[in-house]
């Protein structure tokens, strides 16, 4: 069985939680809690463009002639 997918990326996910934590905070440079879901999603934001680079580079380069049709 394949696993399933999250209702909710989690990129989105740490988004909300991170501005939830900043609206009632007085000091969120100290708090390390809020720390680490800072760092969690950058990793996310570095795997999500890690991938889309890989995506790109296996796709490969068309030829121009290919790419535009021919008139006529």
């Amino acid at each position: 069985m394949a696993k399933k997918k999250a209702a909710e990326p989690d990129e989105s996910r740490l988004k909300k939680k991170i501005a939830a934590k900043l609206a009632g905070h007085s000091n969120p440079e100290g708090d390390a809690a809020m720390r680490a879901l800072r760092k969690r999603l950058k990793r996310e934001q570095r795997r999500r463009r890690a991938l889309a680079l890989r995506k790109k580079h296996a796709g490969g380069s068309k030829p121009a002639d290919a790419a535009a049709p021919a008139a006529g």
